[in-house]
C-alpha cells in the first residue's frame, strides 16, 4: 500500500488571466513565490518522496515548499490543450465553434482540438503512481489532480465532481494494487516559522 499526497502548483500569470495553460511552460509569478515560500508541507509529508511534473510552475512550488529538489516525470505533465493552450477560458465559452465545455460536461473522452482526453491522460499518470514504491508527494497540476481523484473517486467527469481543488492543500490518495481510495479532507500546507 502506498499514500500519495497531490499539491497543485501556484498561480502564473496566465492562471491570473483565465488562460489555458497545458503544457505551456509558465512559470510563478512574484505573488505566489512570496506565498509559496512562507508555508511548507506538513508532518509527515516533509519527508516524503517528492516528484513534480517537469514544468517550472510545479518544479518551483515543490522547492519552495519543500526545502529541496524533486525528482521529475513526464507522466506528471499537465494535460495537452492541443490549439486552445493561451487562450483565455471566456472567450472559448462565447465561441460556437470551440465546443468548449465545462468540466462536468466532459467524459473521459472529450478531447480539445490536439489535445489530450482525461482518458488519455489516465493512461500515462495510473502507471506512474502503482509503481510508486514510498510514500510520495506529487507537485502537478489541475488537469492531473482531476484524473487521479477522479479514478480514486470514481467520479466519469459527466455531472459535479464530488471534491473541490483548491491551491495550498495536499489531496491523499491510498493506492493498494488495482485499489485506490481518497481522504475527503485535503490537508494544509503549514506556515513556515523560521
Amino acid at each position: 500500500m502506498t499514500e500519495l499526497a497531490l499539491l497543485r502548483h501556484g498561480h502564473t500569470p496566465w492562471n491570473r488571466e483565465g488562460r489555458l495553460q497545458g503544457r505551456t511552460d509558465i512559470p510563478l509569478d512574484p505573488e505566489a513565490r512570496a506565498t509559496l515560500a512562507a508555508l511548507r508541507l506538513p508532518t509527515p509529508w516533509d519527508g516524503a518522496e517528492l516528484w513534480s511534473s517537469p514544468l517550472s510552475r510545479a518544479i518551483e512550488t515543490a522547492e519552495l515548499v519543500a526545502g529541496r529538489s524533486p525528482r521529475t516525470d513526464p507522466a506528471l505533465t499537465e494535460m495537452n490543450w492541443g490549439l486552445w493552450e493561451g487562450k483565455k477560458r471566456l472567450a472559448l465559452v462565447d465561441d460556437p465553434e470551440a465546443d468548449y465545455r465545462d468540466i462536468d460536461d466532459w467524459s473521459w473522452h472529450y478531447r480539445p482540438p490536439q489535445g489530450e482526453s482525461p482518458a488519455e491522460l489516465r493512461e500515462r499518470l495510473i502507471p506512474w503512481a502503482e509503481r510508486l514504491q514510498n510514500h510520495s508527494v506529487a507537485v502537478c497540476h489541475i488537469g492531473v489532480m482531476r484524473v487521479f481523484l477522479a479514478h480514486a473517486t470514481g467520479w466519469d467527469f459527466e455531472g459535479p465532481a464530488p471534491f473541490r481543488i483548491k491551491r495550498n492543500r495536499l489531496y491523499r490518495l491510498t493506492i493498494d494494487g488495482n485499489s485506490w481510495s481518497t481522504s475527503p479532507d485535503p490537508i494544509r500546507l503549514e506556515e513556515r516559522t523560521t
